[in-house]
């Protein structure tokens, strides 16, 4: 074989291993830390980069979020109370340099920085603060994790606790505290609902009695204005019949001899009644006058002819004068 052709085969091979020994593809959620001759060169971005072979070395860092997981540990509280607790760390890369060449292994120092914060923070926590404070919990592990972890290039996005478990005992002293609250929200809603109905059924008599009063009252008016108008009525129909006899009598022009029968007529409805004293109208004195001197001429008379027993004329008296008097 032709010494020249073999030579041309082996630089060919050559190039092919060189060629692919120098060709770095990086995925877009990777970056790559080349080193030259064990010194850091440059920093190789997503896309297809060439290095030079022997004399370059590559590593690649995952820029995407991660999640550590926290194990469970035991925490003493404030209180002396002992939980366990667990939690889960969200961290992301954010210099490749710094958490390459910063420190060996982020992953496992961000989770014992975690644990020791941990206790330090739910130590200064009460066990009824510890429940119910997770959100304040997670903010203060977050802040202080992601002060520590800044020098590696390690940014802490979210801290979150999974779970805090208080012992048995402790656990059954809450279920009773828990029931025996409810039971006595229960009481206190029970109590204010028959408050309220006592309330709602003293209103209900009250709006009834002033419903009822202002009927009866209505009541009242109506029948007062009622008697009003009827008394209003009976009073014009009295006025007018009154009119009408007066014009009757007007009309006929009656004489005194008529006059005198109808006062006649109306001594006895004077006379009766309990009264001792009777007020007589002004007409009725001289009419009564003239009776009487009518009744004593017939006894004068003595029923002769026209004369009084001395032969002397019969003695017709003249109607008094108008005068007014009692009897």
């Amino acid at each position: 074989m032709n010494p020249v052709a073999i030579f041309l085969l082996a630089l060919l091979v050559f190039a092919g291993v060189f060629v692919s020994f120098s060709i770095r593809i990086i995925r877009p959620y990777e970056r790559g830390l080349v080193e030259r001759l064990g010194k850091f060169h440059r920093i190789l971005e997503p896309g297809l980069n060439l290095i030079v072979p022997v004399f370059d070395k590559m590593e690649k860092m995952d820029m995407r979020e991660t999640v550590l997981d926290v194990p469970p540990q035991l925490v003493i509280t404030m209180d002396n109370v002992g939980v366990e607790v667990d939690a889960v760390i969200y961290a992301q890369v954010t210099d490749p340099f710094r958490a390459f060449y910063e420190i060996s292994n982020y992953f496992n120092a961000a989770t014992k920085l975690a644990q020791t914060n941990l206790r330090n923070v739910i130590g200064e926590l009460d066990l009824d603060a510890c429940l119910s404070s997770r959100d304040q919990i997670n903010g203060q592990l977050r802040d202080v994790l992601d002060d520590a972890t800044d020098k590696w290039g390690v940014k802490i996005n979210r801290v979150e606790l999974q779970r805090i478990d208080p012992p048995l005992d402790i656990t059954e002293a809450m279920s009773r505290q828990m029931k025996a609250e409810r039971e006595k929200r229960a009481k206190i809603l029970d109590s204010e609902a028959s408050r309220q109905s006592e309330i709602n059924r003293a209103d209900g008599v009250r709006q009834a009695q002033i419903l009822e009063a202002d009927g009866y009252a209505e009541a009242v008016r109506k029948k007062a204005d009622a008697e009003k108008y009827r008394q209003i009525a009976v009073a014009e129909g009295e006025s007018d019949a009154i009119t009408k006899v007066f014009k009757a009598i007007h009309d006929g022009s009656p004489d005194e001899k008529l006059i005198t029968l109808k006062y006649l007529e109306m001594l006895p409805r004077l006379a009766d009644g309990k009264a001792n004293k009777i007020f007589l109208p002004y007409e009725a004195t001289g009419i009564i006058s003239t009776l009487a001197a009518m009744v004593e001429g017939l006894k004068s008379d003595g029923g002769g002819g026209g004369t009084n027993g001395t032969n002397e004329p019969k003695f017709t008296p003249k109607p008094p004068e108008r005068t007014t008097g009692l009897m």
